[in-house]
């Protein structure tokens, strides 16, 4: 049986998956020049990505956008799964955030003009946390439930004495 997604993670799966899906769909429509720009400023952060082209990493790139703000989408997703792939995906952009020279101003992690669009994702990151969270909290409710029911139910036997 598949559980809905419970009222309180709605908003925020709504909000960031819309946000999330329109970015990657906007992604796989870029130019070479756009590709090119994206690409430039992820080699920055991360070296290892000079080995790939810019057109199949801003497809790759955008792909992944999609499948994420798809999965926070679809109600049929578990919370904590679409909270998994959304920690990942944030994940990577705050890390590209600290790693890019010039987005921080010097000796502190508050964002220059240039680094405010790349900040902001860290509000991403704080919502797929608490969606990982938020799962655990709700194991431990229902276990303490459980267990009140059981004992009240031990309780009321007379027979146990």
């Amino acid at each position: 049986m598949v559980q809905l997604p419970e009222a309180r993670d709605l908003a925020p799966r709504l909000a960031v998956g819309a946000f999330i899906l329109d970015s990657g769909l906007t992604l796989l429509r870029a130019d070479p020049a756009t590709a090119e720009g994206v690409h430039g400023m992820a080699r920055v952060a991360y070296p290892f990505l000079d080995k790939m082209p810019a057109e199949q990493f801003t497809r790759l790139l955008a792909c992944s956008e999609v499948a994420v703000g798809g999965a926070l989408l679809a109600p049929f997703v578990p919370t904590r799964l679409a909270g998994l792939a959304l920690t990942g995906f944030s994940g990577g952009l705050v890390g590209m955030y600290l790693r890019t020279p010039g987005m921080r101003k010097p000796g502190s992690l508050r964002p220059t003009q240039n680094g405010t669009p790349l900040a902001k994702d860290v509000w991403m990151l704080g919502i797929g946390l608490g969606f990982l969270g938020a799962a655990s909290r709700r194991r431990r409710a229902a276990a303490r439930r459980y267990r009140r029911a059981t004992l009240s139910r031990r309780r009321r036997c007379w027979c146990r004495g």
